[in-house]
């Protein structure tokens, strides 16, 4: 039990890690892409794509899905939440303010997710994780400060990003109440809705500014847009949603939630490497206390097993 525990403990780490690391990779790529087009069609196209690719595994026999006897209504709270509202919250969010506000409030997504673990799932946060967390919070608050504070003084944009917050907070908490569903289904359900709601958005952004052929034709005519995509599809949605959902369902919300600033230390590393980026001596300080948080908040797997359980049914 204890070796089996061990084992879970450290595969829903790998598996946290391993999702971080994609997501900060994909600010390089989000980067590039928005310099071409619309969040919207980015989006749009991110979605489709994954949901295009998932499709084609299930299809293919390579995973499997049932959705036979199981209630829906978890499963689309999750979507509800994520990737539905979250990114509808981030992307409106980020345009409404500067780089620094939205980094700030998106730092607070792990507090949120470990309060609504404990007012949902009556889940306690171990002191090691609280103290974690929080240190983590404030090695991403330093690493944005670094690149130079600025103020919006946007309410619009404050309330989108104070929704991407909160949703991605719940989606952590709903996913661990779907324990009827596997990773993959709950993945595929995920992307279903985004490829909807998004390609939708996009759709109807386009027709507004009377460019569809632009959106339709993005892919073939920008090669750097198409790479970003891809990426983006197949990497942050297909592979780092289901990193996500196995992670949460291995080691619980709060320990996955602790891993989260890793994609700050990670989008850095990147920009400083193959962006040529300038690297600060801050930057490097909020870095390395990210790093001490994430080890503070999961440096009890020996003493701690015994609270990583499967979700209830």
């Amino acid at each position: 039990m204890h070796k089996s525990s061990t084992s879970g403990l450290v595969l829903g780490s790998l598996a946290a890690l391993g999702c971080e690391t994609l997501y900060g990779l994909s600010y390089i790529f989000t980067k590039s892409a928005t310099a071409i087009a619309s969040p919207l069609a980015l989006l749009g196209w991110r979605f489709l794509i994954a949901f295009i690719v998932m499709t084609l595994l299930i299809g293919g026999g390579v995973i499997r899905v049932d959705f036979k006897g199981k209630k829906l209504r978890p499963l689309l709270l999750v979507a509800l939440f994520d990737p539905v509202l979250y990114f509808i919250g981030e992307t409106f969010g980020i345009s409404h303010t500067t780089a620094s506000e939205s980094g700030v409030f998106l730092a607070c997504i792990p507090v949120a997710a470990l309060i609504a673990s404990t007012l949902i799932l009556h889940k306690y946060p171990t002191r090691p994780q609280v103290i974690g967390i929080l240190i983590t919070l404030s090695g991403v608050i330093v690493t944005v400060m670094a690149a130079g504070a600025s103020a919006s003084l946007s309410l619009v944009g404050y309330a989108f990003l104070l929704l991407a917050t909160i949703t991605y907070a719940l989606y952590s908490v709903y996913v661990e109440k779907a324990a009827a569903y596997t990773g993959i289904e709950i993945t595929y359900v995920m992307l279903v809705a985004g490829a909807l709601v998004f390609v939708t958005m996009a759709v109807i952004e386009s027709i507004t500014h009377g460019n569809t052929q632009a959106l339709i034709s993005l892919p073939v005519k920008h090669i750097d847009f198409t790479i970003a995509v891809l990426y983006q599809g197949i990497g942050s949605s297909v592979l780092a949603l289901f990193l996500s959902n196995f992670a949460i369902a291995k080691i619980g919300v709060n320990k996955t939630a602790s891993f989260i600033g890793i994609s700050t230390v990670v989008s850095i590393v990147a920009g400083v490497l193959l962006l040529g980026e300038a690297f600060s001596r801050l930057q490097l300080l909020g870095a390395a206390i990210i790093i001490c948080g994430v080890y503070t908040a999961n440096n009890s797997f020996h003493r701690k097993h015994h609270e990583v359980q499967k979700p209830e049914h």
